[in-house]
């Protein structure tokens, strides 16, 4: 069983902390992406659990076995890097079998899982060339495949998809993911970018300065982000932000923003707040739509008017840039039309999706 925990962990560089005492479980054949921005310690983190940086404090285990004091070669892990690390004067063939004829394995063995890890990826006829006669795709393929060959209980990727341009990174996540179905073991990928977060994921974990900010299926974290940082964070576009105050109008309580622009405060977070309390409202883009060209809102709706500043058309939808009360937020056009630099238009806004951080803290309210 390929479970990893993480208890505890920290890692100093000398008197600096960089990883500060995280705690982690995951599960046996799970697909878990530490994402965040740079510097936030998950690269750190994957190096710690595959031994190429050793831990300052607490206890990783892989399979129910401590691996603090074992080095990278005997915690059954392979790794998949951002630079490839491709032997340059080797056929594929001979850069997929390097580690088993380095581990001393028969040439039957060799020769039987060098074949097997080439079905999978689909690069049997790339198998006598070099690297530089190769894509960065098919490059990234070989690379998973002399991790593949060996074996392992766990798969570690280091951003593997950073140096590809962007059509080759969807390509290589659909890869990943299909990997990871026929392979059926567990692996950790470390990504800074959100969308490859999302959409690979069984659980994603958000870092900060060093701490889990967040553990939780992608929607999950998406749809009920623990504090400003990642509502920001996660989402494209992220998450609009608005600061305001709250104050009772009409017998009801109202996030009042600058130029006493208001809007109710969700049902379900009456009684999370009250009158004078300074918050952060938040909304995603696709929860504020104009009339006429919205999905069905399930739940309160409010009606408010924007001018819009720019149209981004993008296919089946058009994202829409606006100001709202001294803030610049995003929103989106089901359906689209043309729309005009400072047409000013009718829309609605899923009162229900939206969100409330307090403004000290960041958290959440919605707990």
């Amino acid at each position: 069983m390929a479970d990893i925990q993480l208890n505890n962990v920290t890692k100093n560089y000398g008197k600096l902390e960089v990883v500060h005492g995280i705690n982690l479980d995951i599960e046996h054949n799970e697909f878990v992406v530490l994402v965040g921005p740079s510097g936030c310690g998950k690269s750190t983190t994957l190096r710690m659990i595959a031994g190429l940086e050793e831990i300052t404090g607490g206890e990783i285990s892989i399979g129910g076995r401590v691996v603090n004091d074992l080095a990278p070669r005997k915690r059954d892990i392979s790794m998949v890097f951002q630079n490839y690390a491709l032997y340059p004067h080797m056929t594929v063939r001979e850069n997929l079998g390097f580690g088993l004829k380095i581990a001393k394995q028969s040439k039957d063995i060799i020769e039987q899982r060098v074949n097997e890890a080439a079905a999978i990826l689909s690069i049997e006829d790339l198998m006598d060339r070099t690297p530089a006669e190769l894509s960065g795709g098919q490059r990234q393929r070989v690379a998973m495949g002399r991790a593949i060959v060996r074996h392992p209980q766990v798969f570690l990727f280091d951003e593997p998809l950073s140096n590809l341009d962007a059509k080759l990174r969807v390509q290589m996540r659909t890869e990943i993911k299909r990997l990871h179905q026929k392979v059926k073991t567990t692996i950790v990928y470390v990504t800074h970018d959100q969308v490859e977060a999302m959409t690979l994921a069984d659980r994603i974990v958000v870092m900060k300065d060093g701490h889990i900010v967040q553990v939780g299926a992608p929607l999950d974290v998406f749809e009920r982000p623990v504090d400003t940082f990642v509502a920001s964070f996660i989402g494209s576009p992220p998450m609009n932000l608005i600061p305001g105050e709250i104050a009772l109008q009409d017998g009801r309580l109202h996030v009042v923003f600058q130029a006493e622009n208001t809007m109710p405060v969700p049902r379900d977070l009456a009684d999370k707040v009250v009158e004078g309390q300074k918050v952060i409202f938040g909304f995603r883009a696709d929860d504020m739509m104009p009339k006429a060209h919205s999905l069905p809102i399930l739940g309160e709706a409010y009606d408010l008017r924007l001018a819009v500043d720019i149209a981004e058309p993008l296919g089946t939808e058009t994202l829409l840039f606006s100001t709202f009360s001294g803030a610049d937020i995003q929103t989106k056009m089901f359906n689209p039309r043309r729309v005009e630099p400072g047409e000013v238009m009718d829309f609605n806004c899923a009162l229900d999706k939206t969100h409330l951080f307090d403004a000290q803290t960041g958290k959440s309210l919605r707990g």
